[in-house]
């Protein structure tokens, strides 16, 4: 009895390298059979949202697809049964990435079109930054999340501010312009105000009155400063956290720009900060 739970734990132990780890040839193998699997079901969705291919070969791709499915189901369950704690890998970012790669084809029974939410598996792709050893990629991803995550609060204030503008601005022009022009009531104003401070500029709603075309101008000159804001806000950010993590220097090899939150070198493994 005892024999047998050491082979299963030993079996689950292996798998587990081979699956959630890249350090071996094998784990690297299915790392890279896992990614062109991905690619290939990503592709298959944009191909066949195509309707001249759609028609032709719609067959295999309704084939392609639940053969896709079967093979991420089987491998979600796989790493289910494998890892130690599996409410953690479940909860997790690629936990939940992996369950919502599944659920589009089921959901493709009661939803017309639910399939094409399958592209939720380029996500997927995000993995190759683990098997290629990309992690000062993620370092950086990791910079700039932390930057849009200080700089929420002046963001949030900033769009309320926007917001308020675009309101105050389309009821100008809905009592200024007439209706011909094509501002026939507020939120049509709102629309128009949004598209051109945004400097899209659709075209569809244009004003005809000098008054009208006046403020339009301001308010396309006002879109390109607005457009600049929130840049710099992030930017500020960044700089801020990349003169931060500059400062931080491992006290064993001298190894410097880590992370603000880091707690052990990257480059020796040891703790950055003694107790």
């Amino acid at each position: 009895m005892e024999e047998t739970a050491n082979t299963n734990a030993k079996w689950k132990v292996k798998a587990f390298d081979i699956v959630f780890k890249a350090d071996s040839f094998y784990g690297k193998l299915f790392d890279a059979v896992l990614l062109i699997v991905i690619f290939l079901s990503v592709l298959a969705v944009v191909l066949e949202s195509v309707a001249e291919i759609r028609f032709k070969y719609g067959i295999y791709f309704l084939w392609a697809e639940w053969i896709f499915t079967g093979f991420f189901l089987i491998e979600y369950i796989f790493r289910i049964v494998i890892v130690k704690y599996s409410w953690h890998y479940i909860k997790s970012f690629f936990g939940i990435v992996d369950l919502l790669s599944i659920l589009p084809s089921i959901l493709a029974f009661f939803f017309v079109g639910a399939q094409s939410l399958m592209i939720i598996r380029s996500l997927r792709l995000l993995r190759v930054f683990r098997v290629f050893k990309l992690t000062q990629y993620l370092g950086e991803a990791s910079q700039l999340s932390d930057a849009l995550l200080a700089s929420r609060k002046k963001i949030t204030l900033f769009i309320g501010t926007v917001l308020i503008l675009v309101s105050i601005l389309g009821a100008v022009m809905y009592l200024i312009e007439p209706p011909e022009s094509g501002f026939t009531n507020i939120p049509k104003g709102i629309y128009w105000s949004i598209v051109t401070l945004t400097t899209v500029g659709y075209g569809d709603i244009a004003p005809i009155t000098p008054i009208g075309q006046m403020i339009a101008s301001l308010v396309m000159i006002l879109g390109y400063g607005i457009i600049a804001v929130p840049t710099g806000i992030v930017t500020s950010e960044l700089n801020k956290s990349r003169y931060e993590s500059m400062n931080i220097s491992c006290p064993h090899c001298q190894a410097k720009n880590h992370s603000t939150d880091a707690l052990f070198c990257y480059k020796c493994g040891k703790k950055l900060q003694s107790d």
